[in-house]
Formats: C-alpha cells, structure tokens, sequence
C-alpha cells in the first residue's frame, strides 16, 4: 500500500529539517575551531612577547637602577598578562603590559647608551616583529570570531545553535585608542 501524499511531505520536511540541522552543526563546529586555531596564534605571539619582556627589563636594570618603579611595574604587567585566559582577560592585560613597555622606552630614551646598546637594539626589534606578527593574528582571530558569531545569531541558525551549545565567542579588543599601536621605538 503506497504512502499517503501527506506522509511522503512529512517525511521530506524531516529530512530537510536534518540536513539543514547537521549542516549548521558542521559549520558551527568549523567556525568554532577556525576561532580555536585563530586564538592560538595570538597565544603563540603572546608568549613570545611574554619571554622577551624579562630581558628587556634585565638590560634596562643594567643602566639605570633608580628606574626600579617602572621595572617593577613592567613585570607585575607582564605577569597579569602571562596568567589571563582567553580574549576576554587577555586584552585588558595585555594593554597594561602594552603602557608598561611604552614606559620602559620612555626611559631609554633618557639614555642614549642604552639606546645604542645592541642588546637592546636586538630586543626593540625583535618586539617590533612580534607586534606585527601579533597584529596579524589580532585581525585573524577578529574576523573568525566575526563569521561565528554572524552565523550563530542569524536567523534561522540562531533557532539551533543555543540548543547546539555554541555561544557567542569574544573579539580580542584593544582597551583604549593608545594601545591601537605598537610601542614607538627608534633604533638610533
């Protein structure tokens, strides 16, 4: 006995209805794990920068040791920054070790023979490169989270995806229009 024509429809809204599901499903878990991957980067960039704050505070202490406040304050900076978790913790911290390193050159400024040394030197650029390469994973990471939150608040994916455990993921934000930019540091 053959299906009734009401059966047959309900059966193809059915199978509609999940594969329109398990497609929103896949592209969320995708979208998820290109934020995952994205906010990966900046960790990597994070730590590098992380790891060469000690030794500029270490060959700054070398020249002038009445700076000690600002040294002191550099790495309390970088140690909030070393324990935030994820974008949310991470960028208030970051932008206080951003406006610590800022001070840290100020002071070599006042002293041209920490400027001219090569130690210094090849730690300024090697923050330099960090910076940007730190830049590029911000923009990165932005626009992945971008794509996710776009496709699990539109509408009808937002009707599934609360129920599919996918929240809204954070955008790795600057704190103030100061922090925008990498810290100034001229070589000589």
């Amino acid at each position: 006995m053959p299906l009734p024509p009401e059966a047959i429809a309900l059966i193809a809204v059915l199978a509609l209805g999940t594969i329109w599901l398990i497609a929103v499903f896949n592209r969320c878990v995708a979208l998820r794990n290109k934020v995952r991957e994205a906010w990966s980067g900046i960790d990597v960039q994070l730590k590098r920068r992380h790891d060469l704050v000690p030794a500029l505070v270490e060959t700054v202490k070398g020249y002038q040791s009445h700076e000690a406040t600002t040294l002191a304050n550099v790495v309390a900076s970088r140690n909030a920054a070393v324990q935030a978790h994820g974008a949310a913790q991470a960028g208030p911290a970051e932008a206080g070790l951003s406006s610590q390193l800022r001070s840290l050159f100020a002071i070599a400024e006042a002293y041209p023979q920490l400027k001219a040394d090569a130690n210094f030197r090849q730690l300024s650029a090697q923050l330099v490169e960090i910076e940007d390469q730190l830049q590029y994973a911000r923009r990165y990471h932005n626009g992945a989270v971008r794509d996710f939150n776009n496709l699990i608040q539109s509408f009808p994916n937002n009707l599934v995806s609360g129920l599919l455990q996918f929240h809204e993921q954070a955008f790795f934000e600057v704190e103030e229009a100061t922090e925008r930019s990498a810290p100034k540091i001229q070589l000589g």
